[in-house]
């Protein structure tokens, strides 16, 4: 689809046995029957002219000829019938960071289609006491953002978390359809500034589940992270709510509107939960993991593989495929994050099992803060350029608290005869700057300084 697209070096071919009086299609015909042509209408109206030398050089043949478009140059009426068929919020910023003509025809997620959706649930503050207040559970869609440069060489810099419209004094006084979106970035002892993201390549990441106005590594507060799972059996929109509270697990459904405590899982402190396939997966903080059925509320130990340590990370990629990242802490000596080994399985759902893996294909594991904007993610790094400084089949921890870390990939040489091979380490091809790490993750990627 079109607003997926959103460079401008895509290749649309015209055959050249092809009429240029193309017949187009009816303006009476249906939103649907217009859908289905839209590549039709596409060839039709994109009567681009080849270039001079082009024209004196035309094949006798029946070859394709290529030739690059302009965005812009799509027909107004189709932009309309697309702007109305989006009901995802990432298609629709995608669509928005085309050009001005785009921004003006496809307008800001409102409240028809909501860049972040809130649900009023009962407070929990006072479990297990009856409390009369609220709370407020966000769903926020998360982004990664990667500032374009000329030459795509290094530095790079990027950003990750959520976005939201700009509202600002500056960029109130310019027409809205001049604006993308931006992001709230924090460097340093500085002030938060504002930067705006339209000259950024754009990948969805997912959303993340929050509870606003609680912070979940605060010692003020018990919770501890939370997740949300439609129950649409019978399409009523019901849904279930799953909250870590202290060693404690809080299920809410919306049909009863009241917290219940869920008993059968581990006793150490809930660390963050996730969902994937259709389920709950919850992980301690002294390594338990285990899945809970949205609908039975039966909770189930996940954990066959023999122990390494207590920092496990769940990684979701997409809807249906789960990563468990084991971080091996070293004891009894300095500690070193750069010098740390981790092992990643992939969940075998059939089987209730993780199996062991040591390539992820082009998939880019980020392990950020549970609980926040900046929460595990994954993407694919085949839409990244070369040389920007982030490859496929690799792993980054985003909230570090040196805020300097690396790459990890699989079977890095560290020089050690020691180290085993067969688990992820720090790569040492590029050094990752963590600039800041709220409202937004920012990240600088250059080369290794050479000591």
């Amino acid at each position: 689809m079109a607003p997926r697209k959103k460079t401008s070096n895509m290749a649309w071919v015209r055959k050249s046995h092809q009429s240029t009086n193309m017949a187009e299609p009816a303006t009476e015909k249906n939103t649907s029957s217009m859908m289905s042509e839209s590549y039709l209408l596409l060839v039709s109206k994109l009567q681009l002219s080849p270039s001079p030398s082009a024209k004196m050089a035309q094949p006798s043949t029946k070859e394709p000829t290529f030739y690059t478009p302009s965005w812009s140059l799509l027909p107004e009426e189709l932009l309309h019938i697309i702007s109305q068929k989006l009901e995802d919020c990432f298609d629709i910023i995608h669509a928005r960071s085309v050009c001005r003509q785009w921004r003006s025809i496809f307008p800001y997620p409102s409240s028809s289609c909501p860049l972040r959706t809130t649900y009023s649930l009962p407070s929990f503050d006072k479990f297990p006491r009856r409390s009369s207040g609220s709370c407020t559970l966000e769903k926020l869609p998360t982004f990664l953002f990667r500032v374009r440069s000329p030459t795509n060489a290094l530095p790079s810099e990027f950003f990750v978390g959520g976005i939201s419209q700009d509202k600002s004094e500056d960029h109130i006084k310019i027409p809205s359809s001049s604006i993308q979106c931006s992001v709230k970035v924090k460097m340093g002892e500085s002030d938060p500034t504002l930067v705006n993201i339209l000259d950024c390549q754009i990948l969805p990441l997912g959303y993340q589940y929050r509870m606003i106005g609680y912070d979940p590594d605060s010692l003020a507060t018990r919770y501890r992270g939370v997740a949300l799972l439609p129950l649409d059996k019978e399409g009523r929109g019901e849904f279930v709510v799953l909250m870590g509270y202290a060693h404690d697990l809080l299920v809410l459904r919306s049909g009863a509107m009241r917290w219940m405590q869920l008993n059968k899982t581990s006793r150490a402190d809930c660390k963050d939960i996730i969902t994937c396939n259709g389920k709950f997966y919850v992980v301690f903080i002294n390594g338990d993991v285990f899945v809970i059925d949205p609908y039975s509320l039966d909770a189930a130990p996940l954990m066959n593989l023999e122990r390494l340590t207590l920092q496990n990370y769940l990684v979701p990629c997409g809807d249906d495929e789960l990563f468990l990242v084991e971080r091996v802490i070293v004891r009894n000596g300095v500690l070193c994050f750069s010098k740390m080994a981790c092992r990643v399985s992939r969940l075998d759902e059939e089987a209730g099992e993780w199996v062991v893996v040591n390539d992820l294909g082009d998939r880019v594991l980020l392990i950020g803060q549970p609980g926040t904007c900046s929460g595990n993610s994954s993407f694919s790094a085949k839409e990244l350029p070369d040389g920007c400084g982030v490859s496929g089949d690799s792993m980054l921890f985003i909230t570090e608290i040196f805020d300097s870390t690396y790459s990890y990939k699989y079977g890095v040489d560290t020089g050690n005869p020691e180290d085993d091979l067969s688990f992820w380490r720090s790569s040492k091809e590029t050094c990752v700057t963590i600039l800041c790490k709220s409202p937004m993750v920012a990240l600088r990627i250059d080369y290794e300084e050479k000591s």
